[in-house]
């Protein structure tokens, strides 16, 4: 079989005339939205280079992301959970880019209109972002509220910001991909492998007999259950969701290894195609259940491991099911009772 690639935002006159003033088109004498518009931050691309923390927060969310090392940025508050690169970039340079085309109202009573009122304020939209160096200091801050929707293609992106300590709000062109949420900074992606790939499963939770998968010999050949030999019947398809055990897995949360709590539960070993074998390991906390995966082979198993070592993840329960598969779970639900007839009107 052919292998497949693996898979952190009416009324009055008066009013409207403000409304205008603050929302509105451009006036005569606004400056025009041209790439010759001032940088909001001038000479940032090299004090960049040491950034050390980034902070974003907005309402009640908050997310603060780490550098660890030259190329290394994380998330603290997940055990330092590795966050995509690609995110960090983008927003770094989209601050080193980003200017000041419109000037707009300094009126702090006018401020949630452009969703730049203050972040820490209940139901606030607005976000304030920090980047840090090393000792804690910033090297750029700012409060970022609504985008400016597009109405033509070809237009740059545009935001409403303002620097924390002032109320002169401005309209900036320029993309800032904030998010307050630490889901959206990482890849929760832990793998992508075709169930066709999966040729045998051998499971075995404790105080339960083992229980084992194997797939049929030739192109069409499904997984079935070959040990215990006598089983209950079972749900039709019960048998290939656990084949898709590795089939977009995404993480609903993660911990460091060593941190990971519980009592062990089972271990599933899956036997795949090009020389793979992947080791899913269970543990249980109160509710919660714990997944530690670990591969054996060639250079797949090496990429595997290396992004799965020393961590263990959380993960939908229906995965749970396919990952750790137990008999009880695949059997076919039994139909409930008839109801007897009513009885007749006397």
């Amino acid at each position: 079989m052919q292998r497949r690639p693996l898979l952190l935002l009416g009324g009055t006159a008066v009013v409207a005339a403000a409304a205008a003033i603050v929302l509105g088109p451009r006036g005569p004498g606004a400056p025009a939205e041209t790439s010759s518009a001032p940088l909001m931050f001038q000479n940032l691309a090299g004090r960049l280079t040491g950034a050390a923390r980034i902070e974003v927060r907005q309402g009640g969310k908050s997310v603060a992301v780490a550098k660890r090392d030259a190329e290394a940025w994380v998330l603290p508050d997940m055990q330092d959970y590795p966050v995509r690169p690609e995110k960090v970039r983008e927003l770094l340079v989209g601050l080193t880019e980003l200017r000041l085309t419109e000037r707009r109202t300094n009126d702090a009573a006018m401020l949630d209109r452009l969703g730049l009122e203050d972040p820490a304020a209940a139901n606030s939209t607005a976000a304030l972002l920090r980047v840090l160096d090393s000792k804690g200091d910033p090297i750029a801050e700012l409060v970022v509220g609504r985008r400016r929707m597009r109405t033509q293609g070809g237009v740059p992106e545009s935001v409403y910001v303002r620097r924390p300590a002032e109320t002169q709000a401005w309209l900036a062109e320029g993309r800032l991909p904030l998010d307050a949420d630490p889901q959206l900074w990482i890849d929760r992606d832990i793998a992508n492998i075709a169930r066709e790939r999966v040729l045998k499963v051998e499971a075995t939770r404790l105080g339960e007999a083992p229980l084992v998968l194997t797939r049929g010999e030739g192109p069409d050949g499904v997984l079935t259950v070959t040990s215990p030999a006598q089983t209950p019947p079972l749900e039709e398809g019960s048998a290939d969701e656990v084949g898709r055990a590795f089939e977009f897995l995404t993480l609903t949360d993660v911990r460091k290894e060593a941190a990971a709590p519980g009592q062990p539960l089972g271990e599933t070993r899956f036997t795949l195609t090009d020389n793979l074998a992947i080791t899913a390991s269970g543990y249980q906390d109160g509710e919660a259940i714990w997944v530690r995966l670990a591969a054996a082979g060639d250079d797949e198993a090496a990429r595997l491991n290396a992004r799965w070592r020393g961590w263990a993840y959380k993960v939908a329960e229906w995965k749970i099911k396919a990952l750790l598969p137990r008999l009880q779970d695949m059997r076919k639900a039994e139909a409930p009772p008839a109801e007897a007839p009513a009885a007749p009107a006397r």
